[in-house]
């Protein structure tokens, strides 16, 4: 909005206002602004859902340890939808596709998110909303985004197709599977980043370096300079998911500030769907969908550690890990709650690191 308002006045009114042209600039913006959002406006909202009652009832099957934080605050994700879109509003182009397609999907899952978290918190109905109409909402949001990325002129020559990582000039064509893929990655990313969140901190932690390695990403991909020299797929309008980036940046650090050990508020579906959802489409918008399974390496063994467990006991009535997700594993090993966390993150700080080697080394 602002970029729209003061940048064309940058002749006639006030030179300053040439900042606005600059993506580093309204990025940096954006990602203050975020921060400062959620110190402002997070006590309000916990203090609003605490004497609402919206708390959080913890599963009788998890963790003994876990049991004492019963009560705690729900919901929070409602933070972090301020957070993210009040400066993508401010300081993103809004005449720029891509940008809407994320502000959609993060208010679209969000919404998902919420009835099911009001369900569970306020209706007090033990399974939430019922899956597949959880699903009804994901595989919805991964089809309006296959077919706006189909039809629009940004895509036009490579809509269908993925870039490869470490080939110059590779991009794999998946054809009319393409749209499938889409949405199971859309619904994929937000179920894996949902069942993340199940440590103070995990999740919002994690999501805050994946955002890291997404801005890099996006600037690179957005900015023909730079895409020529690394050679690498050139996307115009993408320099712009830098802001949206930035400003989840800044919206993850001011939740965690809230969500760290001991909690004060846990995100809740309202925050870990939109989130997630939010991980699949910038992956898709970018065409680096076959870098989700690196940015996003945590989220996607949390996954694979819950479908090993349910088949592995299904099939040889044995379970592979003492629980899942992977880390109530290491909980019940002996490790202390931080730890896991820490441990984690670390991990999460490699594989981003390694995304954003592929950038150069092809």
């Amino acid at each position: 909005m602002l970029y729209h308002l003061l940048y064309p006045l940058r002749d006639s009114v006030f030179s300053g206002f040439n900042l606005f042209g600059y993506i580093s600039f309204r990025a940096m913006s954006a990602a203050i602004l975020a921060l400062f959002i959620t110190f402002f406006v997070g006590p309000k909202i916990i203090h609003l859902l605490r004497k609402l009652q919206y708390t959080e009832e913890i599963d009788k099957d998890g963790p003994e340890s876990h049991k004492v934080k019963a009560g705690t605050v729900s919901m929070g994700g409602l933070i972090i939808h301020c957070a993210v879109l009040l400066p993508v509003l401010l300081f993103c182009r809004l005449d720029n596709l891509l940008v809407q397609l994320m502000v959609l999907s993060t208010l679209w899952m969000g919404g998902v998110g919420f009835l099911d978290d009001y369900l569970k918190v306020v209706k007090k109905y033990p399974k939430g909303l019922i899956g597949r109409y959880k699903l009804v909402g994901q595989v919805s949001l991964g089809l309006i985004v296959a077919f706006s990325v189909t039809y629009s002129e940004t895509y036009t020559g490579f809509a269908w197709s993925s870039s490869v990582p470490f080939l110059k000039h590779m991009m794999l064509n998946f054809g009319i599977f393409y749209i499938p893929m889409v949405v199971f990655i859309i619904t994929a990313t937000s179920n894996a980043v949902n069942l993340t969140d199940g440590l103070d901190g995990l999740a919002i932690g994690l999501i805050s370096i994946a955002a890291i390695a997404w801005a890099g990403i996006s600037y690179m991909t957005g900015h023909a300079n730079f895409a020529d020299y690394l050679d690498i797929l050139y996307i115009p309008g993408a320099g712009e998911l830098t802001v949206y980036c930035a400003a989840l940046i800044g919206a993850s650090l001011g939740f965690l500030w809230f969500n760290g050990h001991p909690a004060s508020v846990f995100m809740g579906d309202t925050g870990a769907l939109a989130l997630g959802g939010a991980m699949g489409t910038l992956a898709v918008l970018l065409k680096k969908e076959l870098l989700l399974p690196m940015v996003g390496g945590v989220f996607m063994a949390e996954t694979v550690s819950v479908i090993l467990q349910v088949s592995s006991y299904k099939w040889r009535g044995k379970r592979l890990f003492k629980m899942a997700p992977i880390h109530h594993h290491f909980e019940l090993l002996g490790w202390s709650e931080e730890k896991v966390v820490i441990r984690f993150w670390i991990i999460g700080i490699l594989l981003a690191l390694m995304t954003l080697g592929t950038l150069k080394i092809q």
